[in-house]
C-alpha cells in the first residue's frame, strides 16, 4: 500500500511538473518572439539610420564642394574689397555647414573639410593683405627725399615711421603660419601680454614660442593659433572660427570658438565653449572644463562673433588616435569640478 501510495505520489508530482513546463512554454516562445521582433526592428532602424547618414553625407559633400568652389573663384578674382567680403561671408557659411555636420561625418571627411577651410582662410587673409596699401607709401607725405626715406625704411632696428604701427610679431612665410598680417606675440618669456578689442577684431592671432607667459586677448578675433607654448595661461574672447593648438605643454587655455583642434600637446587644461566637437590628435593629458572667463564687454564680443552662447559641446571630443567607440580615450578627460577654480586675473 505504501509503495503504491509513493508511486501514485511520484506520478502525481510528475504530472504537476509537466503541467508547469507546459505553462512555461508559451511564455518562452513569446519572449523569444519579442526578442526576434526587437532584433528585426533594431536592424531595420540601423539600416535606416545608415541610409539617412549616407544621404546627409552626400548632401554635405555636394554642398561643401559647391561653396568651396564659389569661395575659390571669389578669391582668385577678388580685385575689390566687396568681392573679398562676399568670399568671407560664404566662407563663414562653409564653416557653419561643417560644424553642423560633425555628428555624422567620418573622421577622414571631417579632417579634409577642416584642412580645406584652413587653406581658404589663409588665402582670404593673404588677398586682404594684398589689397592693403604698403607701409612704405606713408613716406610720400613726409618732407624727405626718396634716398633718405629708403634708407630709413631699410635700416635695421630703425623705429617705425610716425603714424605707422610696428608689428609685434614679425612672422616669416616659411614658418607655415601665414604672412605678416597675423598679429600676436612670439619668442617671449615670463611676461604678461595683452591685446584689446580694437586690435583683435576679426584678425588672425598667432602666439608662438612663449614660455611662462600670461596672455589676455580681449575681443573677437577671427582665428587663434597657439604653438610651441610652455607653461602659459591664455585667456581669449570669442573666436569666430577656429582655434588651433600645436606642440604645447603645461598650459591653461580659456576660449570660445566654432571649432577646436589640438595636435601634439600634453598636460594642458582647456576651459572651453565650442559649437562643434573638439578634436585631439597625438595628444595626452588634455583636460576639459566649461568656459568661465569673463570681462567687461564680452557679451558684445559674443554677438559680433556669431557664436551661440547656449550651445556648448565641451564634453564632445574626437580623438583621432583612439577609434574604440565603447571605451573612453586615455588621452583626454573631464577636469574635476574641484580643480576648476582658476584665478583669471
Amino acid at each position: 500500500m505504501e509503495a503504491a501510495s509513493c508511486s501514485a505520489a511520484t506520478v502525481g508530482n510528475g504530472d504537476m511538473g509537466s503541467q508547469r513546463d507546459l505553462s512555461l512554454v508559451p511564455k518562452r516562445l513569446q519572449r523569444r518572439e519579442q526578442e526576434r521582433q526587437l532584433e528585426v526592428e533594431r536592424r531595420r532602424q540601423k539600416r535606416q539610420n545608415q541610409e539617412v547618414e549616407e544621404e546627409k553625407s552626400e548632401f554635405f559633400a555636394a554642398a561643401f564642394s559647391r561653396e568651396r568652389a564659389a569661395v575659390e573663384e571669389l578669391l582668385e578674382s577678388g580685385e575689390s574689397v566687396e568681392r573679398l567680403e562676399e568670399a568671407a561671408s560664404r566662407l563663414y557659411g562653409l564653416q557653419k555647414l561643417l560644424n553642423d555636420s560633425v555628428l555624422f561625418l567620418a573622421a577622414y571627411d571631417l579632417r579634409q573639410g577642416q584642412e580645406a577651410l584652413a587653406r581658404l582662410q589663409a588665402a582670404l587673409a593673404e588677398r586682404r593683405q594684398e589689397l592693403q596699401p604698403k607701409k612704405r607709401f606713408a613716406f610720400k607725405n613726409r618732407k624727405k627725399d626718396a634716398a633718405s626715406a629708403t634708407k630709413a625704411d631699410a635700416a635695421p632696428g630703425a623705429p617705425a615711421a610716425e603714424g605707422i604701427l610696428a608689428s609685434p610679431l614679425p612672422l616669416k612665410e616659411e614658418r607655415g603660419f601665414g604672412p605678416s598680417w597675423v598679429c600676436g606675440f612670439s619668442n617671449l618669456e615670463s611676461q604678461v601680454l595683452e591685446k584689446r578689442a580694437d586690435e583683435l577684431h576679426q584678425h588672425d592671432v598667432l602666439l608662438t614660442e612663449l614660455s611662462n607667459c600670461t596672455i589676455k586677448l580681449y575681443g573677437n578675433p577671427n582665428t587663434l593659433r597657439l604653438t610651441k607654448a610652455r607653461g602659459c595661461k591664455v585667456l581669449c574672447g570669442p573666436v569666430s572660427t577656429s582655434v588651433f593648438l600645436e606642440d604645447c605643454s603645461d598650459c591653461v587655455l580659456a576660449v570660445a570658438c566654432q571649432q577646436l583642434r589640438i595636435h601634439t600637446t600634453r598636460d594642458t587644461r582647456i576651459f572651453l565653449q565650442v559649437v562643434s566637437r573638439a578634436i585631439v590628435e597625438d595628444c595626452n593629458g588634455i583636460q576639459f572644463a566649461p568656459y568661465t572667463w569673463n570681462y567687461p564687454g564680452i557679451d558684445k564680443d559674443f554677438e559680433g562673433s556669431g557664436l551661440d552662447r547656449s550651445k556648448n559641446n565641451w564634453t564632445d571630443v574626437d580623438d583621432f588616435n583612439w577609434l574604440a567607440r565603447d571605451v573612453a580615450s586615455p588621452n583626454w578627460s573631464i577636469l574635476p569640478e574641484e580643480e576648476r577654480k582658476i584665478q583669471w586675473d
